[in-house]
């Protein structure tokens, strides 16, 4: 029987047919909403007390047992007795809800918000309308104020207020501004401290020719946005109030009628060679408006290149390779096999140019070779970086230098305690990104310093460095950057937190991190990040089935076999773990290689650990990827040098 489960509104579930479940008390269904809220992760019974019962009677550990098997029976009616549960499974010493994505009104609601933000205004409108309709109350609407419920409460009902506000914009996208205008006057009427409510509704009245009425309305929002509220309105809205004044409409308003007309003059009268230059145009732009495009510009771009290559003309392909100066701030490739592929292009073209080729042309190649070999260069991309950089400095061609700089950062993990070095990169790149215009590459220096900042231990730097990131990102629409800055917030929660707002905020990091188009990224960390933890805080190790570990395996191998009590085991998989690439995961492994060497006592560990890590003493291992973090690497040290000495 398929159970569906629902929590915005009463806490419910459902059978197959729709029909209502009997879930008991209040007790009950509190319980059952706290695995909801989980997504899926084991919830120890002990935190079920916690968040169950603000002062917990005596047997409160067998109640939730007891309440979790009344659960059982009525989501599972049709189990055999000692047959294993299938929904609400045990899981060492709690319990965890497995349910199907679409089984839970909650997560279809926040995969719903999750795709209207790569989404057409149609697509928007239809899933969004949709999704608002599954809402039956308050989330949580019958459950005591708890912590974790209000905390609950809150992060869903701001995605319903994003999600009103979405539907709102493609209303007024789709040319039906009149319907938007009424639903988001009530809207503000609400929440009157929602700055992008008051733009919609007077970008909502200036579509309908209300011009009068759409300035007074951002007039009215951004007067109470500085009186009640004490802040400056944000650059969207003080931009459609000079739109306004200036009698004009936003830019957005001709936006997609230039662009198909452009696109329908790439008839047949425009030679090959002038649709493979315009494509990259095309493509640069694409890889930064978020997962669906970062995705399609990767995909695309190996298309356009093996296409001009195959006309024979190393001059064109060296625009086409080239001209791809897409930041970048992740030090491992998304997809390996198609950046090998694009490197192996870049080095045929340079050596089919030779001394043909133009110090901008060598440059741009040589930057691409550096970039693609993230994680995997050696020698020749390190030197590739350099090259392109002093080409350059020599031109002072500053968009050049923006790009050569970013093959710098991506060489610049070769070795572990080069935070300083990658942060007087994001220093220089983020000054010339903001004196020449280069928005995206401002990004990116932020990005880079917020890094390299966490590894040294100066988060109050790298939280300037992450809002400023935010703030740009907002202001340019470049939508990935915000998996950076909440996995970075999850981060320092981490390192200067406990082991729960730890596991908390990399539980809401992982949220916003699935489904961004970044495989390079997203495989393994969450469980890397986790075990991290567990290092940092000086806890147990667990060794979890059926996680995907992705490329970090190998060196976690070692640590979750001495979990299992398989020293044998552990001591095998350690003889077998290569060194890190050169990336910025480098410290974190060196430091899952140097606690499984102590646990083991494994002498050529110990010394292979201390040598790699002595360089970072004064870092926090893994932080310079902005990601996790292992605590200090002085710490290590000193237990490796315990060790060695003990051995």
């Amino acid at each position: 029987m398929r159970v569906g489960f629902g929590v915005l509104g009463p806490v419910a579930a459902w059978d197959g047919e729709g029909r209502a479940l009997a879930l008991r008390g209040a007790r009950h269904r509190s319980v059952l909403a706290r695995l909801i809220a989980a997504r899926g992760r084991t919830v120890s019974v002990e935190r079920l007390v916690e968040d169950v019962w603000e002062v917990p009677p005596d047997g409160a550990v067998g109640a939730v047992r007891t309440f979790v098997a009344a659960l059982r029976r009525a989501v599972e009616p049709e189990r055999a007795p000692r047959a294993p549960a299938r929904v609400i499974v045990t899981d060492g010493r709690g319990y965890a809800l497995r349910a199907g994505d679409g089984a839970v009104d909650a997560w279809r609601f926040e995969a719903a918000v999750a795709a209207a933000a790569e989404a057409g205004p149609q697509s928007v409108f239809t899933g969004l309308d949709a999704a608002l309709g599954w809402w039956r109350g308050g989330a949580y609407a019958d459950l005591e104020d708890r912590p974790w419920v209000l905390a609950e409460r809150r992060r869903l009902e701001e995605l319903r207020l994003d999600a009103v506000e979405r539907r709102a914009g493609a209303l007024v996208a789709l040319g039906r501004a009149g319907e938007a205008v009424a639903e988001l006057d009530a809207h503000v009427e609400g929440h009157p401290w929602r700055e992008e409510a008051w733009r919609l509704l007077a970008l909502a009245l200036h579509r309908s020719g209300r011009q009068a009425e759409a300035l007074e309305v951002v007039r009215r929002g951004g007067a109470l946005i500085r009186d009640r509220l004490g802040l400056d309105p944000g650059p969207r809205l003080r931009d459609l109030e000079v739109e306004l004044l200036r009698g004009g409409g936003p830019a957005a308003d001709a936006h997609a009628a230039v662009w198909a007309q452009a696109a329908a003059s790439l008839d047949g009268s425009v030679g090959a060679r002038a649709v493979l230059d315009s494509t990259v145009g095309l493509l640069r732009h694409l890889a930064v408006t978020g997962a669906g495009g970062l995705e399609a510009a990767g995909a695309r771009r190996i298309e356009a290149i093996e296409a001009a290559e195959r006309l024979g003309d190393p001059v064109l392909t060296a625009r086409v390779i080239g001209a791809y100066d897409v930041p970048a701030v992740w030090t491992r490739s998304d997809d390996p096999a198609r950046a090998a592929r694009i490197v192996a292009a870049a080095e045929r073209t340079l050596d089919a140019l030779g001394t043909d080729a133009s110090a901008v042309t060598r440059a741009r190649l040589l930057a691409t070779v550096a970039m693609e070999s993230r994680g995997t260069g050696g020698p020749r991309a390190l030197a590739a970086a350099r090259s392109a950089e002093t080409i350059a400095r020599e031109l002072g061609d500053p968009p050049l230098l923006a790009f050569a700089l970013n093959g710098v950062f991506m060489q610049s993990c070769h070795r572990a305690g080069l935070a300083a070095v990658r942060d007087a990169v994001g220093a220089e790149l983020t000054a010339l990104a903001a004196r020449h215009d280069l928005a995206s590459y401002e990004v990116l220096g932020r990005l880079v310093r917020m890094q390299a900042r966490s590894a040294l231990r100066d988060f109050a730097g790298a939280d300037a460095h992450a809002g400023a990131a935010d703030a740009l990102a907002d202001r340019h629409e470049r939508p990935l950057t915000r998996v950076f800055t909440a996995w970075y917030a999850a981060m320092r929660a981490a390192a200067t937190g406990g082991p729960e707002e730890a596991r908390e905020a990399y539980a809401a990091a992982a949220d916003r991190l699935a489904g961004a188009g970044m495989p390079g990224v997203e495989r393994g960390l969450e469980p890397l990040a986790r075990l991290c933890t567990i290092i940092h805080f000086g806890l147990p190790v667990e060794a979890r089935s059926g996680e995907d570990w992705g490329p970090y395996r190998p060196w976690a191998a070692p640590l979750l076999a001495l979990a299992r009590g398989d020293r044998d085991g552990a001591a095998a998989a350690l003889e077998r773990v290569p060194a890190p690439p050169g990336d910025l995961m480098l410290e974190a492994l060196w430091t899952l290689t140097a606690r499984a060497a102590i646990g083991l006592r494994h002498r050529d560990g110990i010394e292979r650990s201390l040598a790699a890590l002595g360089p970072a003493a004064a870092e926090l291992a893994g932080a310079g990827s902005g990601m996790l973090t292992a605590g200090p690497v002085a710490r290590h040290l000193a237990d490796l040098r315990r060790a060695r000495a003990e051995s």
